[in-house]
């Protein structure tokens, strides 16, 4: 791409807008040139909103920093700036699902983090190594908005960003029933374990959604475009559990897994070790090499050492071990605000513009 795309981010201040703008800065493809939030927001400089409650390790890109927040609701304004827009905002549901559409119909494509559209039917939910066909949809939703370029496009739940690329390499043997367990951080709660403290030396058996999620959004990323929709999976049947731990980042999952066919150990973790997507095959600017790591060490993954791998885009997976309720079970770790949130939506938004579904105004 030899001219950056003008982007935006939707609910800057807040941590998963934090994060987008953290990994933004200095990207090969996007430009952050508007921030935008509530309307109690709109007016600051970006650097002044975020001022006492910047999560991140790393500075405020100064360049972010200047930038005047805008009302994330001035649909025209922001649109007008800008060739896409990532949205984090924090807003009820049929809000959120109202605000995306306007984007999306003033011919700005949106890249969402939130879940409000992850079932409509003609949106993608992406895991682009895994379902990168689903942009073909793209146009069927393009008919029905009635755009030329304006569309949306959403990422799964942070719950799932782990076990669910641990398990596509392995369809050909037919998974087919699946119990999972996660221990997810505080960060995907949008809090950190000072602002918690209710969560130190604590763990919560409960995440409002998650479950749900866990186990039904996994059939919409293995379905199939048909008929201008995303038909879902049949498939596996998928039981969860969701805990809440006392980690900054990093959801694990542990897995349970039954096959149609039970495939060898060491096919297992070939399969793990040798699979790629499409965002490996462009060379995407954030796609992780290789994208699913097996540690054979029995003692990781661990949360605090390998949640960073491939600048936490990557999956890593270990402790595989005969089941004897299933046939197999293991572990795996993704970071949760990076491949599960903001840089989830960032890389999508690469290999969409790889595409040509997002390009300049």
């Amino acid at each position: 791409m030899t001219k950056r795309l003008s982007v935006g981010v939707l609910g800057a201040t807040g941590m998963v807008g934090q994060r987008f703008v953290a990994l933004l800065a200095d990207h090969p493809w996007f430009e952050v040139v508007a921030v935008a939030a509530s309307p109690s927001s709109a007016g600051k400089p970006y650097g002044e909103a975020v001022s006492g409650r910047w999560t991140l390790g790393t500075p405020v890109p100064p360049a972010v920093a200047a930038l005047t927040l805008a009302d994330a609701s001035d649909v025209e304004r922001v649109a007008a700036g800008v060739d896409a827009v990532f949205c984090a905002v924090d807003m009820a549901k049929d809000a959120t699902a109202k605000l995306e559409e306007d984007y999306a119909r003033a011919e700005t494509p949106v890249i969402s983090n939130n879940s409000a559209h992850r079932w409509t039917p003609d949106v993608p939910m992406m895991i682009p190594e895994i379902n990168s066909a689903h942009a073909a949809v793209i146009e069927a939703q393009r008919r029905r908005l009635g755009t030329q370029r304006g569309f949306i496009a959403v990422k799964p739940n942070c719950s799932l960003q782990s076990y669910v690329p641990a398990i596509h390499p392995l369809w050909s043997f037919g998974p087919r029933q699946l119990a999972v367990s996660t221990y997810q951080a505080v960060s995907g709660a949008g809090k950190t374990l000072t602002s918690w403290p209710e969560m130190v030396d604590n763990v919560i058996p409960f995440i409002k959604g998650e479950e749900e999620k866990s186990e039904r959004e996994p059939l919409k990323i293995w379905g199939v475009v048909k008929d201008g929709r995303i038909e879902n999976a049949a498939g596996p049947t998928i039981t969860a559990q969701c805990l809440r731990v006392p980690v900054s980042d990093g959801h694990m999952a542990a897995v349970f897994v039954a096959f149609d066919k039970k495939p060898p150990r060491d096919e297992m973790i070939a399969a793990w070790k040798e699979y790629s997507g499409r965002p490996q095959e462009l060379g995407l600017p954030s796609a992780p090499k290789p994208f699913l790591h097996y540690l054979d060490d029995e003692s990781r993954p661990q949360t605090r050492l390998d949640r960073d791998a491939g600048a936490g885009q990557a999956v890593s997976i270990g402790r595989l071990r005969d089941d004897a309720v299933f046939q197999w079970r293991f572990v795996a770790l993704s970071h949760n605000t990076v491949r599960g949130a903001a840089g989830g939506a960032v890389l999508t938004a690469e290999l969409l513009a790889a595409d040509g579904y997002l390009v300049a105004k």
